[in-house]
């Protein structure tokens, strides 16, 4: 008999544990994001939508080694290679992705493609508002991908003073 009791003794305890840390979350203040009237924040680490990264010469990075399509667990990456050209440099290697499509309806954004590629070429951006009713909308191709070229630095103009 005494190990019923113990066992009810034992239930409630956990019950009044329980209930005390949601009490506790309860009366604690709430941590709300303003987020459509402020931009998010975000952790460093965040794994958004893919960037495919220029050179600092504007050329693409990318020189269709296949490594990341490799390295997809999903198999959500889809490459087709070409060469470049002496008359059209698309990146700085002999070859360039002449397409490069990701499909966000498989990608579980695990970051393999990124560590994979040796030109540091793919990244995590921040983007995260993909969500669409149309799956269609969601392969998304290099043109939607590729990081915008840098504007070169405006030059310095000379004063003089006196």
């Amino acid at each position: 008999m005494p190990t019923k009791v113990n066992e009810i003794i034992d239930s409630a305890a956990a019950i009044a544990k329980g209930l005390g840390v949601t009490l506790k979350e309860f009366l604690s203040p709430t941590i709300t994001e303003d987020y459509p009237d402020s931009p998010p924040r975000f952790q460093e680490r965040y794994r958004g939508v893919h960037v495919l990264e220029r050179d600092e010469n504007g050329l693409e990075k990318c020189v269709a080694c296949f490594l990341c399509a490799a390295a997809c667990p999903s198999n959500c990456i889809y490459i087709e290679a070409a060469e470049n050209t002496d008359t059209i440099r698309i990146s700085g290697g002999e070859r360039y992705a002449k397409v490069y499509n990701i499909d966000y309806n498989r990608c579980i954004f695990c970051g393999y493609c990124v560590e994979a590629c040796p030109t540091d070429a793919i990244t995590h951006g921040h983007g995260f508002e993909i969500a669409s009713y149309d799956t269609v909308t969601l392969i998304w191709r290099k043109e939607q991908l590729l990081a915008q070229p840098r504007e070169p630095y405006p030059e310095a103009t000379v004063t003089e003073v006196g």
